[in-house]
């Protein structure tokens, strides 16, 4: 291939970012090239920053054709998809790695740089005019973004584990800050590797800037800091968030978003609703398991990208993916999990079917209620008429309530779980009383012998079915708004919305779990587990940040009122 590095992409505001150039080379190898469909990534790791020293156990287990030195965490190799016949061409985005600038990670400037930057591509001499987005993760996220603003050149997108909502899926969950992973994220992957960052070299993050290093002070002055920025602005009125909002539906250009069932408290959720939402005629949902990082370079995942990136930056449809959806290939890929294999493991993956499907949810989908019960301590298809409460120390300083119900014949579930708690809370012995609740829900699976089946989450890590999140003083639900689903409640988390508790008065609170998959075999249970903070499952994903979750505002007893006329249940999507 025909490799040029730092290759300036100007600005119309007199900035620049700089890209590396991935091109193949005729045949007869002529320096010369050609021109060919590209292949684009605009990111915050440094485009510089070889994957086998960023993730060092990560890159050993990736197959050896997606190897080499130019390859880098989360995007598509260049060695493998120019010798496809595309040029690839990987961004370092405004004030990362080599290109100079403000850093404001994930904001409007950062998906107007990209769109910029892609009608760039598409007039380059090597280019074809046609631009296709193809990484997982933030490489997956800033697709949705940028397709949005539908810059010329523009093809075709394939998310990859990309969230779709800045708010909802990744800093505010339900309205509760998920501080821990980002914290993590910004420090060790992203602010590292900020552009005249003097340690980049020292430490082998990558080349020193072009220009020159600059001073901490200034740095610091270069920089909106997520972790500070999340903690700080916690409603969608907020201009911050205004910077980081766009609609889904303007989206045109063919899509398949690639969702992972594992993903339970990141990408997931975004994914399946930027297939709900994307106002693109063709569009497709695949669902997959596995870790965050493996399936993206395995081989038959693989052969599904360059599919879909034939069809549509080449012409050359070997699946009739050109058709539509659901003409030769079906909207929807979905996952069978069925059975106890383990996780972590490529075999245990490979022991789940893919399904086709039409649409989803599923048609066929019907919406079961499951109801708390005392005696047992279960859940039930039908109410209990006996009333009866349950108390949890706020701030999850008391282990969570589990519910199970036990199925006798092998079930699909399949869809968004609902959930619905009476809730109220106590005055405290010195006369005060907590004034909001966060509630924190699990759905877990076991088997027919009472072992809990794990799958794999985003770092390998064993997780249960989902997850889903509510701050109760952000319980309003805009059922007038067009993105409000039955089975999706849709919430506008803006400052008006805030209302907050009196002691010992009760209140309904719908929270929303994320989308999930599962086939429950006869003898196996469902568990609907009820906890005030986070509990087994969500990995470095916590909510914990002492300033969103004081005991002021929260400490005390959480009761929960269960059974007679109170209106508390679980909701499953059974296939």
């Amino acid at each position: 291939m025909i490799f040029e590095k730092n290759v300036d992409i100007p600005l119309k505001d007199g900035g620049l970012c700089r890209g590396n150039v991935y091109r193949p080379r005729q045949e007869g190898g002529s320096k010369e090239g050609g021109r060919f469909p590209v292949i684009m990534t605009y990111g915050p790791y440094g485009k510089d920053y070889s994957y086998a020293e960023f993730h060092v156990a990560s890159y050993r287990e990736i197959p050896d054709e997606q190897k080499s030195e130019h390859s880098a965490w989360e995007t598509p190799h260049p060695e493998f998809w120019t010798s496809q016949g595309y040029t690839v061409l990987r961004v370092d985005e405004r004030g990362i790695g080599s290109s100079p600038g403000f850093m404001d990670t994930m904001s409007d400037q950062t998906s107007s740089d990209f769109a910029e930057c892609i009608e760039w591509a598409a007039e380059q001499p090597w280019s074809s005019g046609k631009i296709g987005l193809l990484g997982i993760s933030y490489f997956g996220g800033s697709q949705w973004r940028v397709a949005a603003r539908r810059p010329k050149g523009l093809a075709c997108i394939i998310p990859w584990e990309g969230m779709t909502d800045y708010y909802r899926d990744r800093v505010r969950q339900g309205g509760i800050l998920s501080n821990n992973f980002v914290k993590f994220w910004w420090d060790r992957q992203v602010v590292t590797m900020q552009y005249g960052n003097s340690q980049k070299a020292v430490r082998t993050w990558g080349p020193e800037c072009l220009e020159g290093s600059l001073s901490d002070d200034e740095l610091v002055a270069l920089r909106n800091d997520q972790t500070i920025d999340n903690r700080e602005h916690r409603y969608l009125d907020e201009p911050y968030h205004h910077s980081r909002a766009y609609n889904l539906a303007d989206i045109q250009v063919p899509t398949l978003s690639v969702a992972n069932l594992g993903g339970i408290t990141l990408h997931l959720r975004g994914n399946v609703v930027g297939y709900l939402e994307a106002g693109t005629p063709n569009k497709w949902l695949w669902f997959i398991s596995g870790r965050h990082d493996l399936p993206f370079y395995l081989p038959h995942y693989v052969a599904l990208q360059k599919s879909f990136l034939d069809a549509w930056l080449k012409g050359e449809d070997d699946r009739g993916w050109l058709k539509g959806p659901n003409v030769d290939v079906p909207a929807v890929s979905l996952l069978i999990r069925k059975g106890n294999p383990g996780f972590n493991s490529n075999e245990a993956e490979a022991t789940y079917v893919a399904r086709p499907e039409t649409s989803w949810p599923l048609q066929r989908t019907r919406y079961t209620r499951f109801y708390p019960q005392s005696k047992p301590v279960a859940l039930a298809l039908q109410p209990s008429e006996e009333e009866t409460t349950v108390e949890l120390q706020a701030l999850g300083k008391s282990d969570p309530v589990q519910l199970a119900f036990t199925f006798d014949q092998e079930t699909e579930i399949a869809g968004h779980p609902l959930a619905s708690l009476v809730v109220s809370v106590e005055k405290r012995e010195d006369g005060s009383a907590p004034k909001d609740v966060d509630l924190f829900i699990t759905l877990r699976h076991f088997d027919a012998e009472g072992k809990e089946v794990f799958y794999t989450g985003t770092a390998g890590d064993p997780v249960p079915l989902c997850k889903g999140f509510l701050r109760a003083s952000l319980r309003a639900i805009d059922e007038t708004n067009p993105r409000h689903r039955d089975y999706l409640p849709h919430r506008n988390f803006e400052s008006k919305d805030v209302s907050f508790l009196e002691p010992n008065q009760l209140y309904t609170l719908i929270v929303e779990l994320w989308p999930t998959a599962v086939v429950v075999s006869p003898g196996g249970k469902i568990v609907f587990e009820i906890a005030t903070g986070d509990t087994q499952g969500c990995g470095i994903f916590f909510h914990n940040d002492p300033s969103d979750r004081d005991e002021s505002t929260f400490g005390g007893k959480n009761v929960f009122h269960l059974g007679g006329k109170h209106e508390s249940w679980v909701q499953l999507p059974i296939v």
